[in-house]
């Protein structure tokens, strides 16, 4: 796979105050993220992960450093709205982003701000509404909707617009778990058709789906590797005050007993799988 998105030696301060003073919240970072990859970015509050992702969508631009999508660099002003078409975002709170009265209206929000001609949009809005399961609720009201339907017709309305890359800045974090498996099998589900992957997320399963994980502290990447590889380091991750997933902690708590777990054991799934061979 060739690289989509490349970051090297990426700073963004917040200027805060009536003097001006500069907070780093992204502090001197460098990686790359592959073309079709899901990778999954976890840290504490303030680690950096928010910003990190508005910075990839051109929504902040960075301090110093620098931060290209698919070659164009973000700190140019005129690459801002390709950037934005190739890399979209689906925030925490979905009410937030839902922004009419009638759900295949939302859908179409985005494309018809694109100035897509009116044909392809009827067509985008079907297949995006199809992709997440919703296709039965495009005539329905989004306020009569559950948490997690309200997420998706979200997550829809960003795969109208036919980004290359959709950037998940916590979106289950206000789903109960129903809602969550819901988002995280849409997510995978666009990830499987080619779509670029990059969720934050404070749940460590949802996090072990992905094919990278990045660990954030204070503005800077702690850990990068495989599910396997991070989740090995369950130690170093408790002592940024981050957990591991339920399978993961119980395969670390049985090999302390003496047994033999294998150590790509990392979801409830796995776990069930490998006691029941």
């Amino acid at each position: 796979m060739t690289d989509f998105i490349k970051v090297k030696n990426l700073v963004f301060d917040y200027i805060k105050g009536e003097e001006g003073q500069a907070v780093r919240a992204i502090d001197d970072i460098s990686f790359d993220v592959k073309k079709g990859s899901f990778t999954a970015i976890i840290g504490q509050n303030g680690s950096g992960k928010s910003t990190l992702a508005k910075n990839i969508n051109g929504l902040l631009t960075p301090t110093s450093g620098k931060l290209s999508v698919d070659g164009l660099d973000v700190a140019l002003p005129e690459n801002i709205w390709e950037v934005r078409s190739r890399v979209a975002m689906v925030f925490q709170n979905p009410d937030n982003q839902i922004v009419s009265s009638i759900v295949e209206d939302d859908v179409a929000f985005g494309p018809e701000n694109l100035g897509i001609d009116s044909a392809e949009i009827r067509e985008r809005v079907d297949d995006a509404l199809r992709g997440v399961e919703m296709y039965q609720y495009r005539k329905k009201a989004p306020h009569l909707l559950s948490g997690g339907q309200k997420q998706r017709i979200a997550i829809a309305g960003a795969v109208a617009m036919e980004p290359d890359c959709i950037v998940f800045d916590e979106p289950t974090a206000m789903l109960d778990p129903r809602g969550r498996g819901e988002v995280l099998s849409a997510i995978k589900k666009l990830n499987s058709k080619g779509i670029t992957v990059i969720l934050i997320t404070h749940f460590m399963e949802e996090a072990a789906q992905a094919d990278k994980i990045m660990v954030m502290d204070k503005g800077k990447i702690k850990m990068e590797g495989t599910p396997e590889e991070i989740f090995k380091r369950g130690r170093e991750l408790k002592e940024l005050c981050l957990d591991v997933p339920a399978a993961v902690e119980l395969a670390m708590k049985l090999r302390g007993k003496g047994l033999h777990i294998p150590e790509d054991i990392l979801t409830e799934n796995d776990m069930v799988r490998f006691l029941c061979q």
